[in-house]
């Protein structure tokens, strides 16, 4: 069965959300503050984190940070959780590297969703062709999530990965935040596009020196540059 840890404090929200999970099927686990999450992370390995960002202690970013930092969970999917529907909140959730951003009061329904999303997501990427591609300094292997740049490694989050992979494979041509925001995330929300421009800046900071590869096409959306040359692929 498929493992959620639940990082929420509020007992209410507990069982709402527990109750919902289990009829679909999933374990959940209960952690009500970081520092036990993170503990619980190591010992169970769910697959997905449902993240309060208010928690007592250590709050939701910071876990979400040390969740990032670690190698081993740094590609788990995180779906935070918060009261807090300010869009600068939104967008230091996503830029520390959660995958998806829920407002309190939700839906249940509407949060199965994006959790049924997320795991479809990760397994259609559990079993990636063994394949590397390279565009002019850039080479990814989509087996193991593996950057490199002038054959330097770059780590990336899951969804930035996946980003960047959709480029690679498709050079030149443009592809809309509306597209990337269903391809990536499983979903089209309207107005939440930024989600995709946040992870687009992340990215592009990770790559440096290669960042102009990422080209941005006014009013559209995104594209792999045409002024890379494609040098190997195997």
């Amino acid at each position: 069965m498929v493992k959620i840890l639940l990082v929420e404090d509020d007992v209410i929200i507990q069982e709402l959300v527990t109750y919902n999970l289990q009829r679909e099927g999933y374990t959940v686990m209960i952690a009500e503050e970081g520092n036990a999450a993170l503990q619980l992370l190591t010992k169970e390995k769910p697959e997905l984190v449902l993240l309060d960002v208010m928690l007592p202690g250590l709050d939701g970013l910071e876990v979400c940070k040390k969740i990032r930092g670690n190698q081993e969970t740094a590609n788990l999917p995180i779906i935070m959780l918060s009261a807090r529907d300010e869009v600068a909140d939104r967008v230091i959730g996503l830029e520390l590297g959660a995958d998806d951003y829920v407002t309190k009061p939700f839906s249940p329904r509407e949060l199965l969703a994006r959790i049924k999303a997320r795991l479809r997501e990760e397994k259609r990427n559990s079993t990636p062709p063994p394949l590397s591609l390279t565009w002019g300094d850039l080479e990814i292997w989509p087996e193991s999530y593996m950057v490199t740049v002038k054959g330097e490694h770059v780590t990336l989050t899951g969804k930035e990965f996946e980003l960047l992979h959709i480029f690679m494979k498709r050079p030149n041509q443009v592809f809309s935040r509306e597209y990337l925001l269903q391809k990536v995330w499983g979903y089209t929300i309207s107005g939440d596009t930024r989600t995709v421009d946040v992870h687009i800046s992340n990215l592009r900071s990770k790559l440096k020196s290669v960042s102009p590869i990422i080209e941005s096409v006014r009013g559209v959306g995104y594209r792999l540059a045409v002024n890379y040359s494609k040098t190997k692929a195997f």
